[in-house]
């Protein structure tokens, strides 16, 4: 009786044994040995050869290229959370009217959740393209969209808005079908109108789904990568070198992969505090 009891103690801690077992091979151990690679100098195969301390970590921080990626990287992720989740929004709000063919739109706006992120790339390289592209063509411009340093951040922020509507749009388009149809009508009742309905009543009803999507977003915006790989190398003139490509290009390119740990413990720190500070302002959040 005492072992079954005994069993009994422990069984709901061995079915955590397989997802235990996951998390310190590709999680953990990756995040540990990351940080000690940090510390130190490696050979080109990325094993350690000698421990340097802080090294690694002065160094990126008087390194103007690493400050350059950062600064990028906020610059996409402001414009890529704001209309990512702006036109999710709007787009959920109109595909929630009593209009026909709302199941077209739901299905073609939610499109983009099904395209890799290389297959994107692949198609808007030949759109942005400044000779053949079928935008200049539309626009009758002759831009350089993905050569041009004034361009070329937003060229690739257009393409990683598109490819995250979908995700938005879902969520909200769900957290919009909870939202009691009462309260808009108490709203028209008092005269509110279009505007003002979505405004008072909507954004407040589903502002958990909006902070949700708002941490999602940022650290999807601060971790992109395929894209930049894909359209414009970092370039040009590092005008697209966001943080995680920088990352790729000491860790694999340069052949420093402390450097590139050291980075990556930065990245790892900033949206840790980027979440923080996001998680303060939840007690705006009405549930």
């Amino acid at each position: 009786m005492k072992q079954k009891s005994l069993f009994r103690t422990i069984e709901p801690y061995l079915y955590l044994v397989p997802a235990g077992i996951l998390f310190i091979l590709f999680v953990f151990y990756p995040f540990f040995n990351t940080l000690n690679l940090s510390l130190a100098r490696t050979t080109p195969l990325g094993s350690v050869s000698e421990y340097i301390g802080f090294t690694n970590y002065i160094n990126i921080f008087t390194d103007e290229s690493f400050w350059q990626s950062i600064l990028v990287s906020f610059e996409f992720s402001i414009l890529m959370v704001i209309f990512s989740i702006g036109i999710g929004f709007i787009l959920a709000i109109v595909s929630n009217e009593r209009i026909r063919g709302r199941g077209i739109f739901r299905t073609i706006f939610s499109l983009p959740m099904a395209i890799s992120a290389a297959a994107a790339s692949v198609v808007f390289m030949f759109i942005f393209h400044s000779s053949m592209g079928i935008l200049n063509k539309v626009l009758g411009t002759n831009i350089g969209w993905l050569t041009d340093k004034k361009w070329a951040l937003i060229a690739v922020t257009i393409v990683s808005v598109w490819m995250n509507i979908g995700m938005n749009f879902i969520y909200l388009t769900a957290a919009l079908q909870s939202v009691p149809q009462e309260l808009y009508e108490s709203a028209s009742i008092e005269g509110a109108g279009f505007f003002q309905k979505h405004w008072n009543v909507t954004i407040p009803s589903i502002s958990p789904i909006l902070f949700f999507l708002l941490i999602i977003n940022v650290i999807n915006s601060l971790q992109a990568y395929a894209q930049f790989k894909m359209m414009t190398q970092g370039g040009p003139a590092g005008a697209t070198n966001v943080i995680v490509y920088e990352i790729y290009q000491e860790a694999f390119i340069n052949s420093r992969f402390g450097v590139a740990c050291a980075e990556s413990t930065v990245l790892f720190v900033i949206l840790i505090i980027l979440t923080a500070l996001q998680f303060k302002l939840e007690k705006k959040v009405t549930y």
